[in-house]
């Protein structure tokens, strides 16, 4: 696992760089087809055709793959069978084939590799790969693919390179340090699984070129102030100007200072410390 770099034999390839994909099995190997499905592309359109989320658009045709987050099948062993690229997202993923003849896909921790063996349930072990509640993880291991509720399926630390760091547990409840270095209660019959999550090197990749961000679907971010008055409220005046106002979205509503998060939201109560500090250290 590591970054490869490129000879500067254009403008675009002098800034680029990819990951080496030395961690897959085979660069040639095609996915599993029972676990795959098609993905539809809205391009930040809702059902009326109308733009709801800007800037999307385009990108290369991609396939879904089914990946386990739940984790079901318990007390049955699977073998690795290889370590695969996946377009969705920024982890590798694993293709495990269970004793039972079952194939699923995972997200593939650091150090896994064809041919281990890995297990979910109440009788795993803490190993890397395997999968267990909270309660049966040793305090201070790093966990990945973590349920906020019991049988949900894993909902945080997902991303290459991400794990949270189990550092306590009080009755049904088991305390979590995240990424973000948010520490929060999740019930201790949630399920994690063992290890940080591969490609680390993911966040040192560099596009090098707009076109590489086009072929992700993503289209150019234009400013409020280079745009006209008709289409922004901070658009329009002679030359460059700083918008004549503070910051707000195309509808007027103001972009800095204020919070986003909803007050009753219900996992507010669950969070212990927040991941950026208030005024004077204070968790806001």
């Amino acid at each position: 696992m590591g970054i490869r770099q490129f000879k500067p034999v254009t403008p675009g390839r002098r800034q680029m760089s990819v990951s080496d994909f030395s961690e897959l099995t085979d660069r040639r190997r095609k996915p599993e087809k029972s676990l795959l499905r098609p993905l539809v592309k809205s391009g930040g359109r809702n059902n009326q055709g109308i733009i709801t989320v800007r800037f999307r658009g385009g990108g290369h045709k991609r396939r879904y793959r089914l990946i386990d987050f739940k984790r079901i099948h318990d007390g049955v062993p699977a073998t690795v069978v290889a370590i695969e690229y996946d377009p969705n997202r920024s982890a590798r993923i694993a293709l495990l084939q269970y004793d039972n003849g079952t194939k699923a896909y995972i997200l593939a921790p650091q150090g896994l590799k064809a041919g281990d063996k890995v297990e979910s349930g109440d009788t795993a072990e803490p190993k890397l790969g395997n999968c267990m509640p909270l309660r049966k993880v040793p305090l201070g291991m790093s966990v990945h693919n973590i349920e906020l509720q019991p049988g949900r399926g894993g909902q945080m630390a997902r991303s290459a390179g991400c794990s949270a760091v189990l550092t306590a547990r009080e009755g049904k409840w088991a305390q979590v340090t995240l990424p973000s270095g948010e520490m929060r209660r999740v019930p201790s019959d949630c399920r994690a699984t063992i290890g940080v999550l591969g490609n680390a090197d993911h966040m040192n990749v560099s596009l090098g070129k707009a076109g590489r961000k086009r072929w992700l679907g993503r289209k150019p971010h234009n400013r409020g102030t280079s745009m006209n008055p008709v289409n922004h409220p901070m658009g329009g005046g002679e030359g460059r100007t700083a918008g004549g106002r503070h910051p707000c979205s195309p509808t007027g509503v103001l972009a800095k200072g204020g919070k986003t998060r909803k007050k009753r939201k219900p996992g507010n109560k669950a969070i212990i410390r927040r991941r950026r500090p208030g005024p004077r250290g204070l968790s806001s």
